[in-house]
């Protein structure tokens, strides 16, 4: 039986657009939803690797937090459309690889992986296979990472983005977030090349902007770029999303890509701190105060 609606702590509106946040917990709060009145939802929940949140014990037993996580997704689930999508974006750290995938295979029971996406935060180019058309002067290196200062590890670069859906088969708009061709014969060659864009693929280079300072800019340890859901609901289909949602909102990357998208959108955060900072940023966003770009091709 689903919970007593609850009252929404702010909501937020322009034109068509309709933003609320809701303080509380995720399932409790999800669970309260009407069943299949979510088209997409974009979302990091915490990946139990001791993360220090203000509100939020990340150190549970495995065990522990993987049952949490198969509740978290039914309660998700049941509010998702029948062609809806979930895009779960975890991670993890060198000395425990597995978290991603262990949270991938709670999920499994409940929901199809329809896809994987690597979202890249840095990557470095060399020079010599990047070819003459991208004109470089010398290797390249772009992005932001944090440095692990080790013999065993890599620099973590990357972090996965697991695409969900109900039955593996949710239609995607895979040009939504398109590229152009480098090579224009292909446009003329290939009929669907007809609009001068392709598949970007499951490989999405997305950096975070630089900032001066973490404790004002991005007061939260976990967050991902507003561009990353962005992303996530082109390639869904924006024509198709009447609601997306985050059940853990953490600073409001997936409400600012909402409002900057035109999407109505709920959002779910326990700590009250974080979902002020959230609500701030999205009605920048929705005020035009945020300057904001995004370029998909």
């Amino acid at each position: 039986m689903p919970s007593a609606r609850p009252k929404p702590y702010a909501e937020l509106e322009r034109g068509q657009t309709r933003l609320r946040f809701f303080h509380g917990d995720a399932i409790e709060t999800l669970n309260a939803l009407g069943a299949g009145s979510i088209d997409a939802i974009v979302t990091s929940p915490p990946y139990n690797l001791g993360i220090r949140y203000r509100s939020y014990d990340d150190r549970r037993p495995r065990s522990e937090y993987l049952e949490w996580t198969a509740d978290w997704i039914k309660a998700a689930r049941r509010t998702l459309a029948k062609d809806g999508s979930l895009f779960l974006n975890v991670g993890a750290k060198p000395k425990d690889p597995w978290t991603a995938l262990d949270i991938a295979q709670a999920v499994r029971p409940h929901l199809e992986l329809q896809n994987i996406i690597h979202w890249v935060k840095s990557i470095a180019i060399e020079k010599a296979l990047a070819g003459t058309r991208a004109g470089l002067t010398d290797d390249l290196a772009v992005g932001h990472y944090k440095p692990i200062n080790s013999k065993r590890f890599l620099n973590d670069c990357h972090e996965f983005v697991f695409h969900f859906s109900r039955t593996g088969e949710t239609p995607i708009d895979r040009r939504a977030v398109g590229v152009k061709y480098q090579d224009k014969s292909n446009v003329t060659r290939w009929q669907q090349a007809g609009s001068d864009l392709r598949c970007r693929g499951n490989t999405w280079f997305l950096p975070y902007e630089t900032i001066q300072s973490r404790d004002k800019e991005r007061p939260h340890p976990a967050t991902f770029p507003w561009r990353l859901p962005a992303y996530c609901l082109k390639l869904h289909g924006l024509p198709r999303i009447g609601v997306a949602a985050d059940p853990f909102l953490g600073l409001g990357s997936s409400a600012v890509a909402c409002a900057t998208l035109g999407v109505s959108f709920i959002g779910i955060e326990l700590d009250e701190h974080y979902l002020k900072e959230s609500i701030a940023r999205a009605k920048r966003a929705l005020s035009g105060q945020l300057t904001l770009s995004l370029h998909l091709q």
